[in-house]
This record gives C-alpha cells, structure tokens and sequence, in this order.
C-alpha cells in the first residue's frame, strides 16, 4: 500500500513538504483507537530473540529510528507504534534555530537518496524537553545534541552541556553530534584534540549526575583510515560509551542520477543506499581496530534485512533507519525484524 499509493502521493510534494504533511498526518490519526489498534496490529511484533542490552540499556530489538526525522520529539508515541526498538531526536541545540534556506531536502530516486542541508533547524532543548515530560511510551530515547550556528566552536562545548543538563533526566543516552556537514566549521570538532576536550566535558558533566546516560559519538564516513584510529583511541580514553557510524557522507561519486541535476542541487550530505557500503567499511574498520572494546549503531543505507544483517555483522550493536523507511515505508521495520529471526534461526 506505502510503495503503490502513499509514496506516489507523497514524492508529487516537495521533499520537505512531504515531510511536514505526513507528521501532521500521523500526529492526527495514530491516537484514533481504531488507527492505534490498527497500526500495532499491523507493525507490531516483538521478540524476545531480538531483545539486546548494549551500554546497560535493554532494547526490545536492535532497529532505532535515526536522529533528524523527529528532531523535537513531536512524535515519540507514534513512532513507537512501528515497532522501533528506541528513537533519537534531534539534533537539538540550546536555543531555537530556522536552519537552512529552503529548499533544503531533496531526493534522489534513482540512487534511493536523500540529499539534505538542513542545517541543525529545531525549536530548541527546552520546547523538546516539555514534550519529552509528557511522552507515554516507554521506548528508549536518545538524545542527539550541537551547538547553534552563530556558537564559535571555541565555545561549543558550553552548548554542548547546556543540552545535556536539560535532557539528562529524559532520555535515556546521549549522541554527540560534531559529524553534519550542514552547519559551518562543525566537522572541524572531529579533529583530536577539540573532540577529546569536548567528549571530556560532556562526560565530565554526565559524571557528576546521579544517574549516569551512556555517551556516543556520532561520526562522519568521509574520515581517512587515521582519523578513525583517531577517533577508537579517543574513545578508549575519554572512556564514553560507543560510537554512531555514519552521518551524511559530502562524497558525490557512485550516484546514478545526473550529474548537472546534482551540482545544481548544491552542498548538503547524501543518506541512502549509496551510503550502505561505506558506513558498514567505516564500522568493521572502528570494530576491528578496537578489538570490538565499544559498541557501534550502524546506520546508513538499511533498506532490507540483509543490509541490517551486513552491519551487525561488520562490528553494529544496533543499526538505525531513516532514508530506507522514505523508500520503502514503515513496514520496513517488521520486514528486517522477520528477517532478523530467520536469520537467527538459521545460524
């Protein structure tokens, strides 16, 4: 029904616009108790096979919704209905930003991508928070926070921890974002030693609470072989909890869509299956190098259960979605989950 009638329908709009009109379509009618009754029949299914506890925290299964389609929590509950084993939101910054100039989404249909220059827009860390106090679900929330655009990154890490103190009794783990190719100098974080001061910081500041929230690093796929020894060894000794493989990738080559249609698309990082390859490189590359000693999500290019089963395998814990759910609809997430157990069963 998603691939013959909805998306049609939904890729008639612009790309953003179809983004808007399916939240308020889904804020709308996922709370009508035959809708509710409806959607859980039709997405639910879990297991206890697919259950995985990964830095202390129990997950019903391994697929999470990836940070940026719900960027201020607006629709944890219904999201939740799909069958999603945790959702990140964000990226949130302290205060309220537009983002980007639009149009700043766009796709690809013949590479089955995204091409996105959002540019961090969201209502800030404390409309998200008031909605995260009223959520009634209970599935595992990340926190995926950065800093405003006009922040000099000699003072990100302020931003940094202002989120952290706002959602820390929230969520349930935090994801620090240096890796988005959409806000200016911010990739310039990842470098070692403005990344170990911020991962410093931002532990520094969960430490001091009663309850610890595990700490990621989410981390782009353009990073050379020494940047990623850069980044295990950061994290072996900032001592945070794992790391997110990939972000949005800036790198054009293997797309199959015109090449005058891409440049007059202009900058933004591309998601989708020309990612799958390259972000499950830069997680068996990370897993390898650590000697498996922190948890990795994999994330980019999922689109069908052999794409999940080809994370875990290179090093993933848990793998997250968001461009292949666009292509190929909500049922994605049962059909990986099916998939998962087949797999299971056969080894």
């Amino acid at each position: 029904m998603y691939k013959s009638i909805i998306k049609p329908i939904l890729f008639q709009k612009n790309a953003e616009s179809a983004h808007h009109f399916t939240f308020s379509w889904i804020k709308r009618t996922f709370n009508l108790p035959i809708v509710k009754s409806f959607i859980r029949s039709q997405f639910g299914l879990e297991d206890s096979r697919l259950e995985k506890e990964v830095f202390g925290l129990k997950f019903k299964n391994p697929i999470g919704l990836a940070a940026g389609f719900d960027k201020d929590a607006k629709l944890i509950d219904e999201m939740s209905m799909l069958g999603f084993g945790f959702i990140e939101i964000g990226t949130l910054t302290p205060k309220p930003q537009e983002g980007n100039p639009q149009p700043r989404l766009f796709r690809l249909p013949q590479d089955e991508a995204l091409i996105n220059r959002m540019g961090f827009n969201n209502g800030g860390v404390e409309e998200a928070v008031k909605r995260l106090k009223s959520r009634k679900s209970d599935v595992i929330i990340g926190g995926n926070i950065g800093k405003n655009k006009l922040t000099p990154n000699e003072n990100a890490v302020e931003d940094y921890l202002i989120c952290l103190e706002a959602l820390h009794p929230y969520v349930d783990y935090f994801v620090v974002n240096v890796s988005s190719p959409n806000t200016p100098n911010l990739r310039d974080l990842q470098e070692k030693e403005p990344l170990k001061r911020l991962l410093l910081a931002v532990k520094e500041a969960n430490d001091k609470k009663g309850k610890l929230k595990p700490i990621l690093l989410k981390i782009a796929p353009d990073l050379t072989d020494g940047q990623l020894d850069d980044i295990v060894e950061i994290v072996q000794e900032t001592k945070i909890d794992g790391v997110i493989a990939t972000n949005t990738t800036i790198d054009r080559s293997g797309l199959k869509t015109d090449a005058s249609q891409v440049e007059s698309i202009g900058a933004g990082g591309v998601s989708g299956k020309v990612l799958g390859t390259r972000s499950t490189e830069v997680i068996r590359y990370l897993a390898d190098k650590s000697n498996r000693s922190f948890p990795i999500i994999g994330v980019g290019g999922i689109f069908t259960t052999q794409d999940a089963i080809e994370k875990l395998e290179a090093g993933a814990s848990l793998i997250q979605v968001y461009s292949g759910m666009i292509y190929e609809g909500p049922g994605m997430i049962k059909k990986i989950k099916k998939g998962l157990l087949s797999h299971f069963q056969n080894q």
